[in-house]
């Protein structure tokens, strides 16, 4: 059902709801700055509420570990008080106009004014890179084949396989491998997820408590009327076997697409937006990004440093916001945060 059209005026204009672009709201909030935000997504939470909302966290400043849907709900409370507007389910498609008289449109007939506009929208839009198997979107359609995992307790007691060799295919595989049969399929000894939980995953298959079903790829599935039954798969010299399955996990990275957003003039690399790490503005004056969909010499993909570069670029929209205002720099612990405890 098509959404009514709304009409905004705003300070900035932050597309994606992801952790950085919910963060983006209390920096600019911090300095007196009214933001709406915008994303294609249904929720707010990019990725972190779309794919693995149950999965821990453990850089994240003061919390040991988090699960991704709490950091999220955490989010959500810290920027409460200031109130900003939400789009959501909604993709920006066009931009026009300078510093301080943005025009930004969306694919559901939205106007959104902004004085500028900070991108938090991660890669873009993501999808699954799906393995190329015969049958493949029956057992999607029945839940045979899944690429995210939402509830961990959805797949208590099934015979599980897990396809892949990075961080989401070993973390899953320990996460799963006390409540379900796990066997874990790669093409190769080596895994490619950090090394202290591919260390894990090792010790975990020493113990028997999972499969490893090594150097195998994905051959075929097999089933009846979409109901997953096995996966078969093979070496590279031809030779198969097949896993009893429930439900495949096949974790082979995800598609982005910066979607109409490549179409702005920015200075692009590799799907990504060329920033001056010093402010956060791309090529094109007043339009800032940040978060991963944001590219600079020594950049590090981590939500933390997201965080960081969305307090920069706040102070470098500041100017625009309020032309002629001087900021005086102050810590939270001084000024406050009026609606939050505590302050």
């Amino acid at each position: 059902m098509r959404r009514m059209a709304e009409e905004l005026t705003t300070d900035v204009a932050i597309v994606g709801a992801g952790p950085v672009g919910l963060f983006a709201v209390f920096e600019c909030g911090m300095l007196k700055m009214r933001s709406v935000l915008i994303d294609a997504l249904a929720e707010t939470g990019g990725q972190c509420a779309a794919l693995y909302p149950e999965k821990p966290i453990y850089d994240i400043p003061a919390w040991p570990a988090i699960e991704a849907g709490e950091l999220v709900t955490q989010l959500e409370r810290q920027i409460l008080p200031f109130a900003a507007p939400r789009l959501l389910g909604r993709r920006v498609e066009g931009l026009a106009g300078e510093p301080g008289a943005f025009t930004l449109t969306t694919d559901q007939g939205d106007i959104v004014r902004a004085k500028a506009v900070m991108i938090a929208a991660g890669a873009g839009a993501f999808g699954p890179n799906r393995p190329p198997l015969d049958g493949l979107a029956a057992y999607e359609a029945t839940g045979g084949v899944q690429y995210y995992v939402r509830r961990r307790e959805d797949l208590r007691g099934k015979r599980v396989v897990i396809a892949g060799g990075g961080d989401s295919a070993v973390d899953w595989a320990l996460a799963l491998k006390d409540i379900a049969t796990v066997a874990v399929v790669h093409r190769r000894g080596k895994f490619r997820a950090a090394p202290e939980t591919a260390a894990r995953l090792d010790e975990a298959a020493r113990h028997a408590q999972l499969d490893m079903v090594i150097p195998y790829q994905l051959h075929a599935l097999h089933g009846i009327e979409g109901r997953l039954t096995g996966v078969e798969v093979a070496t590279l010299a031809g030779e198969t076997r097949i896993l009893p399955a429930d439900v495949l996990l096949p974790f082979f990275g995800l598609s982005m697409d910066l979607g109409p957003i490549a179409g702005w003039a920015l200075d692009l690399e590799r799907h990504h937006v060329k920033v001056d790490p010093a402010t956060g503005q791309t090529s094109l004056p007043g339009v800032f990004a940040v978060g991963d969909v944001a590219s600079y010499p020594g950049k590090l993909k981590l939500i933390l440093q997201g965080f960081s570069e969305a307090a920069v670029a706040a102070h470098a929209i500041h100017p625009i916001v309020h032309p002629g205002e001087a900021l005086h720099f102050e810590y939270s612990t001084t000024k406050g945060v009026q609606g939050l405890a505590g302050a």
